[in-house]
């Protein structure tokens, strides 16, 4: 039986997405949404941060998130994003 890392994705709207990114971050598995999840190492390790079966199924994740979505995938991203990198995603908006 295999057990996934990766979150359920089950909201496919704009607080779905940025809920699924958090979930993703506190599992500490966010990555930007642009990246191919096969092309993403660890730091730590220098290896693949995804399984062959993990690539499939975040590649499924994010086909059905810009699919539907577009370009507000990332911006669903964006303060998760922001936020694990220690900054404030609202101030560096505002410059």
């Amino acid at each position: 039986m295999h057990t996934s890392r990766i979150p359920a994705f089950e909201s496919n709207t704009a607080e779905g997405m940025q809920a699924w990114f958090a979930e993703m971050a506190r599992h500490g598995l966010l990555f930007h949404p642009e990246d191919t999840p096969k092309d993403i190492v660890s730091i730590e390790t220098g290896k693949p941060a995804f399984t062959a079966e993990g690539c499939k199924e975040l590649d499924g994740i994010m086909q059905q998130m810009f699919s539907m979505h577009g370009n507000a995938v990332i911006d669903a991203c964006y303060p998760v994003f922001m936020r694990t990198a220690g900054l404030d995603a609202e101030a560096q908006a505002n410059g």
